[in-house]
């Protein structure tokens, strides 16, 4: 998921409006929705568990109404035209959705929902013109990192 945040962040750069720049990104969200299931496909597979066991609903169930109020959001910030916002609040949401959905998973899960949601709060304080690098950084650096991170000391 990383590696594909940091092209995207590459290529809605290039876009000369707001529009193909959103475009890009919710492009984006959903390629990495499809990794992230795929993924965890994967391991429920090795693990030998249902995809949707107790654990996956849990997650399943504290993610989902932060990503939701994100994608609500995203619609109304565009709409009215504050697309500087976006950044901040879907590194921040995605943040709580994290927190949310890992609470009963490794504790380094929770610790990267809340360096997601501190990526957040910095693009909403910064300038807008910093909003894309900081979504690389975010959706980019810290997937990579944190992904790193839980493969090594946790086997994936």
């Amino acid at each position: 998921m990383g590696f594909t945040a940091l092209a995207a962040a590459r290529l809605a750069a290039r876009q000369p409006e707001a529009a193909g720049w959103l475009t890009v990104w919710v492009a984006e969200a959903g390629l990495a929705l499809l990794v992230g299931m795929a993924a965890a496909a994967h391991k429920a597979a090795r693990a030998r568990m249902p995809l949707f066991s107790p654990p996956g609903r849990r997650f399943i169930a504290g993610f989902v109404p932060a990503m939701t109020a994100g994608a609500v959001l995203t619609l109304v910030l565009f709409r009215t035209g504050a697309m500087g916002l976006l950044p901040g609040v879907w590194l921040l949401l995605y943040g709580a959705s994290v927190v949310s959905g890992g609470a009963a998973s490794v504790r380094i899960v929770p610790l990267m929902g809340a360096c997601f949601m501190a990526a957040g709060a910095v693009a909403l304080l910064a300038p807008p013109s910093w909003g894309n690098l900081l979504l690389a950084a975010g959706f980019g650096g810290l997937h990579i990192l944190f992904g790193i991170v839980i493969t090594v000391k946790y086997g994936g």
